[in-house]
């Protein structure tokens, strides 16, 4: 495995990153990682981002809305996307470990790995349009 040189600004994105569960865009990470380096750029994020990703020590995705998501959790688990509000969120649920073997027969190749992604509405979304949906009609 390749050996990283230490650098104190990818430290501060994995430290960011490893205390958030939110799974956040590396604009919402540059945002953050801005109040403690001041001067880095957006394009130092990315680099750092895909540095990290590539090494396997972050996981990033995409939920289909357009940007590329990062998780600190490199293990393999399931995730629930909100398609109101965006929000992705861990289920903490045993991962089907057979499902690799019980795909592959039917895959024109090697499957190395699996991610699977629950869509729907979330609890906040859900209370606030229950919300919405009994508040009186003003004219």
């Amino acid at each position: 495995m390749q050996r990283l040189n230490h650098s104190r600004q990818r430290e501060a994105i994995m430290n960011c990153l490893a205390h958030r569960f939110d799974h956040p865009t590396a604009d919402m990470l540059y945002h953050d990682i801005q109040k403690i380096y001041p001067k880095i750029s957006l394009g130092t994020v990315y680099r750092n981002l895909n540095l990290l990703s590539d090494m396997g020590m972050i996981q990033r995705f995409s939920t289909g809305d357009g940007n590329e998501h990062y998780d600190a959790n490199t293990q393999p688990h399931y995730h629930f996307v909100c398609r109101e509000c965006g929000a992705v969120r861990d289920i903490h649920v045993v991962m089907r470990s057979s499902i690799i073997s019980e795909v592959a027969p039917y895959v024109d190749g090697k499957i190395d790995s699996a991610a699977t992604f629950f869509y729907g509405k979330c609890g906040s979304c859900l209370n606030s349009k229950e919300i919405e949906n009994n508040q009186p009609v003003s004219e």
